[in-house]
């Protein structure tokens, strides 16, 4: 006859800190992913798994220590199917607090990617013998081009034998989360996790992103900055003209509306791109130029 106490490796008189952590210390060493190879580790798992259920319970524990582990027989504890004699399952939830410790550590060293968020709740199957362990949400970075972003694009991951398409949607940014349903690590008996993509983008040589919003510079020989004129401005998609106004200065800023990066989410809409000014000039002059400017230079 199973003695929870001896299972949990607690005294009788042992408080519910101590239970808990004993609890927390035995199913780290027994729990399954930590021995894959080992089938006695996972019925003592399970054990261990019993004994805490119960103990934890101060109504439950206090009914062990009357009548032993055929409490339930005496006290009419047939809840959720389980009849006296122990044909039927009583499904319960397992406290976050217990396994979102244990979980860490069982799978927090371990490679393959980022465990995301805390411990999934487990459900036990008494009777039938199942300990049902949803998998935990796995995240794994992901490098994209703004040019990329900007139009949308597709990657390839490998898991196992499969190779599974994924679709990053144009606007993404900095940490847009790609989520892949059931793509995370298998749970033990439960559903498995989800996979989450984070996108990371990649400096461009041409274009600074501000949110939805992207900045370029652009040369303007001095005649024109001086008389203004006409400018051809590169974006994303298709260089455009730009008219600048006589006395355009170096560094002052041009605005072109609905040529920045589309916004996640929502079809044909657009941040903005600033276009902003650098004025050149001419790096060597003859003695006939230099004559001309210095009599503009006079003049002006």
């Amino acid at each position: 006859m199973a003695d929870y106490y001896k299972t949990l490796g607690v005294s009788k008189t042992a408080s519910d800190g101590e239970i808990k952590k004993a609890f927390r210390k035995m199913a780290k060493k027994y729990h399954p992913d930590a021995n894959p190879d080992n089938p006695q580790a996972e019925q003592k798992f399970k054990e261990v798994n019993q004994a805490y259920e119960v103990l934890k319970d101060s109504e439950k524990r206090s009914q062990y220590d009357q009548f032993g582990p055929d409490f339930a027989k005496y006290q009419g504890f047939a809840n959720s199917g389980q009849q006296a004699g122990g044909g039927g399952f009583n499904r319960v939830d397992m406290d976050d607090g217990a396994f979102g410790d244990l979980f860490e550590s069982i799978f927090g060293g371990m490679g393959g990617g980022r465990r995301s968020g805390g411990a999934r709740r487990a459900s036990q199957q008494w009777g039938g013998g199942n300990v049902n362990v949803a998998g935990r949400d796995i995240e794994h970075d992901l490098s994209i081009t703004l040019r990329e972003a900007y139009e949308g694009t597709t990657r390839f991951i490998t898991k196992g034998t499969r190779r599974i398409k994924v679709n990053i949607p144009a606007g993404a940014n900095n940490g847009t989360k790609v989520r892949l349903a059931g793509e995370g690590e298998q749970g033990l008996g439960g559903q498995p996790g989800d996979l989450y993509l984070i996108v990371h983008i990649e400096p461009d040589s041409q274009f600074e992103r501000d949110g939805d919003n992207l900045q370029t510079e652009v040369n303007v020989d001095m005649f024109t900055a001086m008389l203004g004129g006409e400018v051809r401005v590169p974006t994303l998609a298709r260089p455009v003209k730009l008219k600048i106004p006589a006395g355009t200065q170096s560094g002052q800023k041009f605005r072109l509306r609905g040529k920045g990066m589309p916004l996640l989410k929502k079809k044909d809409t657009y941040g903005d791109l600033y276009a902003r000014i650098l004025i050149t000039v001419p790096e060597k002059l003859t003695h006939e130029q230099e004559q001309l400017v210095e009599k503009l230079r006079r003049s002006i």
